[in-house]
């Protein structure tokens, strides 16, 4: 991919950070038996014991485990890393491997603002999502219950905005629905608001980490 390079007017966009979302085609049947996997396993029904997924996300690869809705799911992870990557111009082979893991965020459950260090890319695939979930009447009318939120890595690069500067807002929101993959760059914030539903709000999370290769290094001009 060439480097950025001013146009004809003079100006030149640098330092984008891109998020690609798909919802995915066949979801519902793929969703019931994730579900019924995620907490079977979070049950230790599968002689692992129980398990908190999210904050021991590392002691395995739910995207290996032999089973027909996993292999559906890898192999969507894996298209929509080729359509990031092809978005993004690399003409080059890449070559990467995905570690997933399960969330399974019950009444006010959420997950501290964070990155994914040693990943390339990260993405989330939404299996359950609580309807309509909105905030108590007790509550602070703002609050954005299940949502998930990324933050500008530019730091402070939101102090000198001004109305109808698209620095202006240094958060971005979306509320999943079930069948959403959302895929970012792994170093990029992000904060999933508190569950304030009564329903799971049941998650896969995973990270794209490249299998290294010297064609990735950057070529000097």
């Amino acid at each position: 991919m060439a480097p950025p390079q001013f146009d004809k007017d003079g100006f030149v966009r640098l330092w984008p950070t891109t998020i690609l979302r798909r919802l995915l085609p066949g979801h519902d049947v793929a969703n019931a038996e994730l579900q019924r996997l995620v907490l079977e396993m979070e049950a230790g029904k599968t002689g692992q014991g129980r398990q908190d997924f999210t904050t021991d996300y590392r002691s395995g690869n739910l995207l290996i485990v032999d089973n027909p809705a996993i292999a559906w799911l890898r192999d969507c992870i894996n298209r929509t890393v080729i359509d990031y990557l092809k978005h993004a111009g690399l003409t080059y082979p890449v070559n990467w491997g995905l570690q997933g893991w399960a969330n399974v965020n019950r009444r006010g459950d959420y997950h501290d603002p964070h990155n994914h260090p040693h990943a390339y890319l990260s993405g989330t695939y939404y299996v359950a999502v609580p309807k309509a979930e909105k905030a108590p009447a007790e509550n602070r009318p703002d609050l954005r219950p299940g949502a998930i939120s990324f933050y500008d890595p530019r730091s402070l690069a939101n102090m000198t905005a001004i109305r109808g500067d698209p620095q202006i807002e240094a958060e971005f929101t979306h509320r999943p629905v079930p069948g959403d993959v959302l895929l970012w760059p792994a170093f990029l914030m992000h904060f999933v608001h508190p569950n304030l539903s009564d329903e799971k709000r049941i998650s896969i999370s995973f990270n794209a980490t490249l299998k290294w290769s010297d064609d990735y290094l950057p070529r000097q001009p």
